[in-house]
């Protein structure tokens, strides 16, 4: 059909079925980086054929090996090779021999059943293809190709955690994907503060994407207009709250947060001065709960803050207004 198949083998090495479900994950997530395969198991991009034997306890030599044919899932890896594991255990403890043979899993009755039982080299009848030349691949023509990898998913792991001081959580989930990795680093190039990109793109970016069912490459917003509205927020241009409307509205609109600022009038209020003005006009409407405030009731500060924030339609520097506040009540 013109369409290469690519078998990556490994060693007897996997103790068990997490783990080989594990390693499943990793290649898949390894040729989707590459973008060499979509790595889709139900599809048929990308299949597992599983090898387990067991031993007993303190023995050296594995046991007979059984191959498990075209799993299509990682769940269902798991649960084959517990099946399997089982049923061998099973075999040997009721004094039968293990065969060595290929058998396939059913996973509505979650079992496994035999293929064929012809498992050794030469029952294949091999033999050479007159047609196909030999493939000799040159050590500097491998090396050449190992220059042009991008960056692989564990070792980008690493670097966000180890560069940029992400926590092992957010490092994991942003590189689970290269789109969404790609995306991340862009916030993050844009705004400079990598924590908060991070928080921004796994929340507000991953929720709307997954309600509307859209993916990274069809979201209205860009990495580089996300960038800009977290670096408003860091440079007081709007406060948080501010920046959540702002972002519904990019969403909606795919416009740049500037301009949607300056269009509603959302600029943040940081002149001391102003909000100073504002905060007295308040205290002095409000003796009643000034005198609280003073007879020890601090919650009362809530009521202030609100009303503050409600006068100036939530443009006022929440910090700036806290501490003026504070001040004012103080003296």
């Amino acid at each position: 059909a013109g369409v290469p198949l690519l078998e990556i083998v490994s060693a007897p090495e996997i103790r068990s079925a997490v783990e080989a479900s594990e390693y499943g994950k990793a290649i898949r997530q390894i040729v989707r980086y590459l973008d060499v395969c979509d790595g889709n198991l139900e599809e048929g991009s990308m299949r597992c054929d599983i090898n387990v034997s067991v031993k007993k306890i303190g023995s050296e030599k594995l046991g007979t090996r059984v191959e498990i044919k075209n799993i299509n899932s990682f769940r269902f890896i798991e649960k084959a090779i517990e099946y399997e594991v089982d049923r061998q255990i099973e075999e040997i403890e009721a004094g039968r021999k293990i065969i060595q043979e290929t058998r396939l899993y059913d996973p509505d009755k979650n079992r496994t059943f035999t293929m064929r039982t012809k498992e050794d080299a030469q029952d294949y009848r091999y033999f050479p293809d007159p047609d196909l030349l030999p493939l000799r691949l040159t050590d500097e023509y491998i090396s050449n190709l190992k220059k042009e990898l991008p960056e692989l998913p564990f070792a980008r792991e690493q670097r966000l955690i180890q560069e940029q001081g992400l926590p092992d959580y957010d490092a994991t989930v942003l590189t689970a994907e290269k789109d969404l990795a790609d995306f991340y680093e862009t916030v993050a190039q844009a705004c400079g503060n990598y924590k908060a990109a991070s928080n921004w793109v796994m929340t507000e970016v991953m929720r709307e994407l997954n309600t509307a069912g859209q993916s990274l490459q069809t979201s209205p917003i860009k990495p580089e207009s996300l960038g800009k509205l977290i670096k408003m927020i860091d440079e007081r241009e709007i406060s948080g709250k501010m920046a959540k409307t702002v972002f519904a509205e990019m969403w909606k609109t795919g416009q740049d947060p500037q301009s949607i600022v300056r269009a509603q009038g959302l600029t943040q209020i940081t002149d001391t001065q102003q909000i100073e003005k504002i905060i007295e006009e308040i205290l002095t409407a409000h003796a009643a709960q000034v005198s609280e405030y003073k007879a020890g009731k601090t919650k009362v500060l809530g009521f202030f803050v609100g009303a503050i924030m409600k006068a100036t339609k939530g443009q006022a520097n929440p910090d700036l207004v806290n501490k003026i506040l504070k001040e004012k009540l103080q003296s």
